[in-house]
């Protein structure tokens, strides 16, 4: 956070995604299914000890998802969390909770990618981006006064960095947020200048694209 003469200029938002479950490991969706993490998951989760310092994040409120993957991955991190929403949960898959996309396309869905067709039984992607809209609401009060962390989802945090910079959720397919990955969004002076600064995987390699 910068200040000039007293008002806020700069705020950071670092959003989190969980560490690796056995879900995650094998690509299965997972949205309302409460997974623990794997022991990788919990390594990697420990390795995130401050990395609020690392990007700059002065004293920032934690936002987390209910799950207790999002949950022990904020804790192992080293994060006190503030405020627990569902609005900050994952996707919710629906009749694909639990499958892979190869077993998707096979039962009658080629081609399918949750950023195009949305989950039937979950939400659509018109469903996604009410709700994300709401979270960047709520974020954005937020980063009025302190900088944020949201410990989250692979697929929530990647719609969240596309409505958050005004883009449509679709964009995300083309964000990659490996478990334990990390992204910094950034504003300066206000909404109508949002950054994506720097998105970071769990060993740090620069992230590029998802293989969900």
């Amino acid at each position: 956070m910068s200040e000039s003469q007293g008002v806020r200029t700069t705020g950071r938002v670092l959003l989190i995604r969980h560490g690796q479950t056995e879900w995650s490991m094998t690509n299965r969706h997972t949205g309302r299914t409460d997974i623990d993490l794997t022991e990788k998951g919990v390594a990697d989760a420990r390795a995130l000890v401050g990395i609020r310092e690392r990007l700059g994040l002065i004293d920032p409120y934690v936002f987390a998802s209910p799950r207790i993957r999002a949950q022990r991955t904020a804790a192992l991190a080293g994060l006190t969390v503030d405020e627990t929403d569902d609005v900050f949960a994952e996707w919710d898959y629906g009749d694909y909770e639990g499958l892979t996309r190869a077993q998707i396309h096979e039962q009658g869905a080629p081609g399918w990618t949750i950023w195009t067709g949305g989950a039937p039984g979950g939400e659509s992607v018109d469903d996604m981006t009410v709700r994300v809209d709401r979270a960047v609401e709520v974020v954005s009060e937020r980063l009025e006064s302190s900088d944020v962390v949201v410990v989250s989802h692979g697929h929530f945090s990647r719609s969240f960095v596309c409505r958050f910079l005004g883009w449509p959720v679709s964009l995300g397919i083309a964000i990659d947020l490996r478990p334990a990955g990390a992204a910094l969004l950034m504003e300066f002076g206000g909404p109508a200048d949002r950054r994506l600064c720097t998105l970071v995987g769990p060993e740090g390699a620069a992230a590029t694209r998802s293989s969900l």
